[in-house]
Formats: C-alpha cells, structure tokens, sequence
C-alpha cells in the first residue's frame, strides 16, 4: 500500500480560504445594502485570496464569480428600487 504524502498548507493558505469566504459574506451583504461601496472591497478580498492559494484555488473562483454577480445584481436591485448605491 503506498499513500501519497500530501503537503500540509501554511498559514497562508488558511488565510487565504478564510479571505475567500469573506468576500462571499461581504458580496451577499452587497446585494441589499450599497453595492457600489461594499462589492469592490469583496472583489479585492476574492482577488488577493486567489492569488495566494493553491489549495482553495475553487473556493477563491467561486468568490470572485459571487463577487461579480452580486455587484452585477446588488446594483440592478439597488437601481430598480430606487435606494442608494453608495
């Protein structure tokens, strides 16, 4: 029986998931409160995770697909509804 030994993520990596979940959090938050001030901070936040993980690479896609999309939206409600962007 042989097992692949697998590389255990630093610090970074940690970071860098706990980042990605934080830009989806914040990009959900975008869509019923100032999309046009909050989403940039989720973009960046997704941005910088994906750049610094190999291990939660999908995760990082996924929060820089949520990011877009809720920008997309948050500012598509925010118009139709008449509130704020920023």
């Amino acid at each position: 029986m042989s097992t692949v030994p697998q590389e255990r993520g630093g610090a970074a990596e940690a970071i860098a998931g706990l980042l990605a979940s934080a830009a989806i959090f914040i990009s959900l938050l975008a869509l019923v409160y100032r999309p046009a001030r909050i989403t940039p901070v989720a973009i960046v936040l997704a941005l910088v995770a994906a750049r610094m993980t190999t291990t939660h690479g999908r995760l990082a896609g996924f929060a820089v697909g949520t990011a877009a999309v809720c920008w997309f939206l948050g500012m598509t409600i925010a118009v139709l509804t008449r509130n704020p962007l920023f």
